[in-house]
C-alpha cells in the first residue's frame, strides 16, 4: 500500500508541474532589496519592475520589499536561510558585493545559496567630492592622502561591496592609506554623508553620483572602469588619471530566486524578466535617472558570476 501511496504521489507531481507552470504566476510577487529605499539598487529595482503586471511581461506586478543592514547581509541572509522558494519570493542581487562577503566569510549564503534569473544594469563605481570641495581631480585627493595619512574620511554603502573594493583598489594603485566609512543607510546614506560635508569624498554608484551632480550637490573625479560612461563623459577613468585600477567594482545588479525554487518556475522567469527590462518605458527611465543597463540572460549570468567569484577570490587575496 505504501508504495501505491508513493507512486501516486509521484505521479501527481509529475502531472501538476506543467500546471503549475502554465498557471505561474497567478498571484503578485514580491523582491527583496538589500538596501534601502531611495538608493540606486531600489531606485532601478522599482524602474525594472514597473511594467511587471502587463500581459506580455509577467501578468502580475512586483512589490519592493526593502531589508537593509550591514551592506546587503542582512536581505540575502533571509533570502538564503528564511524566504520561501516558491516562485513568488524575488530578490535583488548586487554583484561584487555579495559574492565578495560570501568570500569573506561570517554570512549564511554563496552562489550555491541562488538561482540566477536574468541582469538589469552595470553601474561603475565614482570618486565624489562635496560641490564645495578643495579637490578638483583624483589626483589633488591622493596628494593630499598622502600628505595626510588615513586621515582623508569618504563612505561607502558598506564593507565588501562595489564601492570597498573600489577603495582597496585605490589605496593599492595610489599607494595611500585612507580612512573607508561604511554607512549603515547604504548608497543613499553615503551620499547624503559627502553632501552633508559628514566625510571629505565618498565612493558611490555612478546612478546615484549622477543625480546627485545634476542637483549641483557633488563633483564627480573619476569612474572605477574599464571605459568612460556614456553618461559621465567629461570624468576620466581612473587608469586615464595614472591609477592601475579594473573594473572589479562594477556594479552588476539583477533578479535572483532562493535555491530550491521549482526549475520550471525558473524557466518561466528567465524568459519573461529579460524581456521586461527590455520593455521602452523601462528603458527610458533608466536613461533619464542616470543608470546604465546592461542586460544578460539566466545563462549569461551565471557565466558572469562564475567569472567574478574567480576574480574577486584573487583580488582579495591580494588586498
Amino acid at each position: 500500500m505504501k508504495k501505491l501511496l508513493a507512486g501516486l504521489a509521484t505521479a501527481l507531481l509529475t502531472l501538476t508541474a506543467p500546471a503549475m507552470a502554465q498557471d505561474y504566476p497567478d498571484r503578485p510577487l514580491m523582491m527583496m532589496v538589500s538596501y534601502g529605499a531611495g538608493g540606486a539598487t531600489d531606485f532601478q529595482a522599482r524602474i525594472v519592475t514597473m511594467t511587471a503586471g502587463n500581459e506580455d511581461a509577467l501578468g502580475q506586478p512586483i512589490a519592493i520589499v526593502n531589508k537593509p543592514g550591514a551592506g546587503g547581509r542582512v536581505g540575502w541572509n533571509w533570502l538564503a536561510t528564511q524566504a520561501d522558494a516558491d516562485g513568488y519570493t524575488l530578490g535583488a542581487y548586487n554583484v561584487p558585493h555579495f559574492i565578495a562577503q560570501s568570500i569573506e566569510g561570517g554570512v549564511e549564503y554563496s552562489t550555491d545559496s541562488f538561482e540566477p534569473i536574468a541582469n538589469w544594469g552595470a553601474d561603475p563605481a565614482v570618486f565624489v567630492v562635496g560641490a564645495d570641495s578643495e579637490f578638483d581631480t583624483m589626483e589633488d585627493v591622493v596628494n593630499w592622502a598622502k600628505e595626510n595619512p588615513g586621515k582623508l574620511t569618504f563612505s561607502g554603502a558598506g564593507l565588501f561591496v562595489g564601492h570597498h573594493i573600489a577603495a582597496l583598489q585605490l589605496e593599492k594603485a595610489a599607494g595611500v592609506k585612507l580612512a573607508y566609512i561604511p554607512n549603515n543607510k547604504g548608497g543613499a546614506g553615503a551620499m547624503k554623508a559627502v553632501i552633508a560635508g559628514e566625510v571629505m569624498g565618498g565612493v558611490n554608484n555612478l546612478s546615484d553620483a549622477f543625480r546627485a551632480r545634476e542637483a549641483g550637490n557633488v563633483k564627480i573625479l573619476g569612474v572605477f572602469d574599464l571605459d568612460r560612461s556614456d553618461f559621465l563623459p567629461d570624468v576620466p577613468t581612473m587608469a586615464e588619471q595614472g591609477f592601475d585600477i579594473d573594473n572589479a567594482s562594477v556594479n552588476f545588479r539583477g533578479v535572483m530566486v532562493p535555491k530550491g525554487t521549482p526549475q520550471e518556475v525558473i524557466d518561466v522567469l528567465a524568459e519573461k524578466v529579460p524581456a521586461m527590462f527590455e520593455n521602452d518605458r523601462v528603458k527610458g527611465k533608466m536613461k533619464a535617472g542616470g543608470s546604465p543597463m546592461h542586460v544578460m540572460t539566466r545563462d549569461e549570468v551565471i557565466e558572469m558570476w562564475q567569472a567574478r567569484q574567480a576574480t574577486l577570490e584573487e583580488l582579495l587575496a591580494g588586498l
